[in-house]
């Protein structure tokens, strides 16, 4: 598969985005599109998507024409082009006549490369007639989960993209998406047309997030405890209706909490002036509906916390996604009551169509079952989705980070909770079970006559906070399962049953909170100070371009120059991120300011540290293999001996050349063309059209010697200099 990734895609890879290696997937998919054939992606939040289309984009002759389904996501996304220097425009119900006409002309004049429009915009007889005058080399379809019915975003405008992607046969399509389980992903394949051996699955193992789960006894004071714990960090909170959302927001805002709300009950330019100011860094807490969210790119979120349960697997693991789009650590908390679930059952019940009700009963179920989990976090989320997952111990949720805590014998209080549930029949919930066991006087225990139970009133020793996290705890045991109905009812099992009569002990945490190993702070020893910093000079950066600072650099980047304090240009290109273009904009401000700083504070930069088999050295990657080969290591063993790709390694001595250092072209020989009058043909080429891009010579050879073996060339062309 290497050989059919061009050198060109790796140049572009750094010189235009700043990185140095593609993620899992990316590789094989852009060369997929470059081949012409249709692609599903399916890849977590945060995990590349868009960079699969976006560099064929720049390769491809003609336009790529990206459909999305909210403006924020292609505003986005040109602001993004835009500060690469990628020409990229969105033709949407956003902008003026005027700006729109001028997309139109730009079109026609093949002055653009990526163009954004919502699917309606794509459905409309002009816009077909627009694009069938111009070459369209590639359909990307984002959020493509929209297309079905199955999904649980389903949009009918989405369903008739097949119908325009079938009026240019030539094109190739690429779908992308998030979440997407077989059945959704079968869906969009037929309506599409693909076969199944265009998917591309990733792992949706996203190993940056900390997944927690705490029992809703307090939720209002639980959220601002949490919160203080993300002291000027960016979060989301999810809740269920817009109710609460004004009065959570009420209540953060007289506490001073930066914070704005987001639901549908406010006007057009409400939402957008409090988004606008969430993309911006200029509030940090968004709390919102389901509404709020799809198509965000915001990249430096580092908390998402759901108020309320969420109404699948599907969406809880899309909202958590929202977190740490830019790779750092951040958290993800849930709120679980088990009157939450009976209010989505209540709701779910109120579908009349009956296949539809019990798909969702079915999502609600493993939801359930996945909060009620007692393992690590991931298994149930990540097999959910189909994708095997076995470890058992993750490190980053709070069933792995605190195992076995506060586990002691509980079986007296499983034993009073189960002969609650047998006494009262095994027609209630947990809530109405915990009432009883806690002695209360409401109208609904009278009612019954509960209030006469041997069982009434035997547990009011523990609190009802308590009693909820044991009722979690006598799920996951298996001690009892809950009805899929409105209620939820209780049934005892046959395991319940044997911890009734004695037969069987049984352990668990009485923690409620389980507080342990909270996630705060971005990472680990980078300067705190100086990201401050950095962090004020972003977003000056960023208004004064329009831009939210994200757009400018993302978190992860500021990090890694807080880490390496750079102080030359050589060392500000090798941080995350940080391509030619952005080299250009910024790198002389912040040079200036790290400059300064390490002066002020005695720092010296720290050189970029490479990771090999066996240690990890303190030079550049690019110095450290130009020396490794000069020394007399080969090519091949510098491969076997530091697991570095050939096409890396060949990378990095044409950079270690361009430091000024000289390399041995001896070394070379043997991985030059063995035809002699290619090879003069060859560097005849780079006579004319020099070294710096290997397009002109491949554009002039027609193809004869591909990308791996011009960079080769161009290499041993360099070092005979």
């Amino acid at each position: 598969m290497q050989q059919n990734i061009t050198v060109h895609c790796r140049e572009i890879l750094k010189d235009i985005f700043g990185y140095d290696d593609f993620r899992p997937l990316q590789e094989e998919i852009i060369s997929s599109a470059l081949s012409g054939r249709d692609s599903l992606v399916v890849m977590p939040t945060g995990g590349g998507k868009s960079l699969c289309y976006q560099i064929p984009a720049l390769i491809f002759q003609g336009l790529t024409v990206v459909v999305s389904p909210l403006i924020s996501l292609m505003k986005d996304q040109v602001d993004q082009m835009k500060q690469l220097g990628i020409d990229a425009i969105l033709l949407n119900s956003s902008i003026t006549r005027d700006e729109y006409n001028t997309g139109i002309d730009m079109i026609r004049n093949n002055k653009v490369r990526l163009l954004y429009v919502a699917p309606e915009t794509l459905l409309k007889n002009e816009m077909i007639a627009l694009l069938a005058s111009v070459k369209v080399d590639c359909l990307a379809i984002d959020e493509a989960h929209c297309i079905s019915e199955w999904g649980h975003d389903f949009r009918p405008e989405y369903r008739l993209i097949a119908q325009v992607r079938k009026k240019f046969p030539t094109t190739v399509c690429m779908a992308l998406t998030a979440t997407a389980t077989e059945r959704v992903r079968a869906d969009i394949r037929k309506n599409l047309g693909f076969t199944e051996s265009s998917d591309f699955i990733a792992s949706f193992n996203r190993d940056n997030l900390f997944y927690r789960i705490m029992p809703k006894n307090h939720p209002l004071e639980q959220t601002i405890d949490f919160l203080n714990k993300h002291k000027d960090e960016s979060g989301i909170i999810y809740t269920f209706s817009r109710g609460n959302v004004d009065r959570i927001y009420d209540s953060l805002k007289k506490l001073r909490f930066s914070v704005r709300p987001y639901h549908a009950g406010l006007s057009d330019s409400e939402r957008k002036e409090n988004q606008e100011l969430f993309l911006k860094d200029e509030v940090q807490i968004i709390v919102a509906t389901i509404a709020f969210g799809m198509g965000i790119h915001k990249t430096n979120v580092r908390f998402v916390l759901h108020f309320d349960l969420p109404k699948s697997i599907e969406a809880y693991y899309q909202e958590t996604g929202r977190a740490g789009r830019d790779g750092v650590k951040s958290e993800c908390l849930l709120l679980y009551s088990y009157s939450d679930i009976h209010k989505i059952r209540y709701f779910i019940n109120q579908k009349t169509d009956e296949t539809e009700k019990q798909a969702s009963l079915t999502q609600l179920d493993a939801l359930v079952a996945y909060a009620d989990s007692g393992r690590c976090r991931r298994i149930p989320l990540i097999t959910y989705f189909g994708e095997p997952y076995s470890i058992e111990n993750c490190g980053m949720c709070d069933n792995c980070a605190d195992p076995g805590e506060s586990a002691e014998d509980i079986t007296t209080q499983a034993q009073m909770f189960l002969s609650c549930i047998k006494r009262t029949g095994e027609k209630f919930g947990a809530g109405h079970i915990i009432d009883v066991l806690r002695g209360s006087r409401s109208k609904k225990i009278t009612g019954f006559g509960h209030n006469l139970l041997p069982t009434y009133g035997i547990g009011r020793d523990l609190s009802k906070a308590l009693w909820q996290g044991l009722a979690q705890e006598f799920i996951r045991n298996g001690l009892v399962f809950q009805d899929t109905g409105s209620y939820g009812e209780l049934r005892i099992t046959g395991k319940g049953y044997s911890v009734m009569k004695g037969d069987e002990p049984v352990s668990g945490k009485t923690t409620v909170t389980r507080e342990k190993h909270s996630v705060t702070g971005t990472a680990a020893d980078y300067d705190s100070r100086l990201f401050e910093i950095l962090r004020e000079k972003r977003r000056e950066l960023a208004a004064a371009e329009n831009v939210p600072p994200y757009v400018v650099f993302s978190d992860k980047t500021l990090i890694d120059i807080c880490t390496r304090y750079p102080q030359s240009i050589e060392e500000l290109t090798s941080i995350h991120g940080i391509g030619t273009h952005k080299m250009q904009k910024y790198g002389g401000s912040i040079l200036t300011i790290v400059k300064s700083y390490c002066a002020e504070n005695n720092l010296e930069s720290k050189s970029v540290q490479v990771p090999s088999q066996h240690e990890h050295l303190k030079t550049p990657r690019h110095v450290q293999i130009g020396q490794l080969y000069n020394s007399g290591s080969s090519i091949t063993e510098i491969e076997e001996t530091a697991g570095i790709k050939r096409s890396t390694i060949i990378s990095n001595l044409n950079k270690f050349i361009q430091d000024g250092h000289s390399i041995k072209s001896a070394g070379l020989t043997s991985l030059l063309p063995g035809d002699t009058e290619l090879l003069t043909r060859i560097i005849a080429a780079f006579d004319r059209h020099s070294t710096e891009y290997l397009k002109p010579v491949f554009e002039e050879l027609g193809g004869i010697a591909d990308y791996d073996m011009l960079q080769i060339c161009r290499l041993y062309y360099l070092s005979r200099e």
